[in-house]
């Protein structure tokens, strides 16, 4: 037992000096040009990224060739696709750079998920060679040199490569930055197109158990709309939006965004259904997370209304930035808009009546009067 063992202990030993030093030589250059690209010097920030990549392939493509190497002697292949016999053969024959290869690899992926094939291993090695955090930071190099095509490129690139992130979670990011250079570009059917993707991760918005990644290629669905989803659109549009915040928590702070946008470009484009549905949940998930907020400082608290809650948010730095960065106002006026675009007269009223007693909500508050003195459907000519 020992004997089958031991290799696989002896391959997960701490890393050697040279293993170590060749690992440093592309993180290291990767964080000089994130120091280069924070200074402005985006020209050299460029060169150390595309450095870094070929650092790393060349480390990888290395390990490749020295596990192919071993896999190649007429022993080794006599041995089939067992990694545990492979291992062995390693340790009693001292072959370096395979064991150095695979000791990578079980520190990138866990052993068991090659279900001890030698072909599998060798597959995810390949893989390795792709560096897309230095992919991303290309990215970001062109789009604020207004590269436009070059970044975009880049960051599906590196979303097509998200499995190899150190950080899983920053694939909804990626598809963030891929919807506001859509946007720029005024392209959008393929902004709404992202977007949507983000959402497909989320499960109260879609109704349905999602066990997979969001991507790019998803088309619109808003049919078979949830329960829940159908029990909150009731509430709001019957009960207005005190009560609704009341029954209903959600702080999902990763579709926020997604919702607000979509939110903002359906009423744009005339559909005010999918508008306030979107809107909805962004404005859910805005108040709550500013009264998870309160409710770590003042366990006790409770909300009441709308107007109640507002006179905590300017007596907190923290929340009045929030709601500034989050375009609290706003989301609310649209979710009025859309809701008297659906009919729904007496709750944009009562969104309206709030906005209009809030002097921080500027721009809002105005147009909030407004609509109570000549309610309409405004005619927007871009995206608001």
């Amino acid at each position: 037992m020992k004997r089958v063992f031991l290799p696989i202990l002896l391959l997960m030993i701490c890393f050697g000096s040279a293993f170590a030093q060749s690992h440093n030589t592309w993180w290291y250059t990767l964080e000089q040009g994130k120091q280069m690209y924070r200074n402005g010097d985006y020209g050299n920030a460029l060169l150390a990224f595309s450095d870094a990549k070929r650092q790393r392939r060349a480390m990888y493509e290395r390990m490749e060739r020295d596990f192919i190497d071993l896999l190649s002697i007429r022993e080794v292949r006599r041995l089939g696709d067992s990694l545990d016999w492979i291992e062995r053969y390693i340790r009693d024959y001292g072959h370096v750079g395979a064991a150095d290869a695979l000791r990578e690899l079980y520190y990138r992926y866990p052993r068991e998920t090659f279900k001890n094939s030698a072909a599998a291993a060798l597959a995810a090695l390949g893989s390795l060679k792709e560096y897309p955090e230095a992919d991303h930071w290309i990215g970001e190099t062109y789009l604020i040199e207004g590269e436009l095509n070059l970044a975009l490129s880049q960051y599906q690139k590196v979303h097509s490569q998200r499995h190899l992130l150190e950080n899983p979670g920053f694939a909804i990011e990626l598809l963030y930055k891929i919807a506001a250079i859509r946007r720029t570009r005024q392209e959008y059917n393929e902004m709404e197109r992202v977007l949507l993707s983000i959402l497909t991760a989320d499960k109260m918005w879609a109704g349905k158990s999602l066990d997979h990644d969001p991507i790019i290629s998803r088309t619109p669905d808003h049919e078979g709309d949830s329960f829940v989803k159908q029990a909150m659109t009731r509430t709001l549009e019957n009960n207005g939006l005190n009560r609704f915040i009341v029954q209903y928590r959600y702080n999902s702070t990763e579709f926020e965004s997604a919702h607000k946008q979509l939110g903002f470009y359906y009423y744009q484009s005339g559909r005010y259904t999918w508008a306030q549905e979107h809107l909805m949940f962004a404005f859910l998930i805005q108040n709550s997370v500013m009264l998870d907020e309160l409710k770590r400082a003042r366990y006790d608290y409770s909300f009441t209304t709308l107007e109640a809650l507002s006179e905590e948010i300017n007596w907190n730095r923290v929340l009045t930035d929030y709601a500034e960065k989050i375009e609290y106002y706003k989301t609310a006026y649209f979710l009025a808009a859309s809701l008297y675009g659906n009919g729904k007269t007496a709750s944009a009223r009562g969104i309206w009546n709030f906005l209009a007693s809030q002097t921080r909500a500027g721009e809002w508050q105005t147009r909030a009067i407004g609509q109570l003195r000549n309610p309409h459907i405004e005619k927007v000519t871009e995206m608001p």
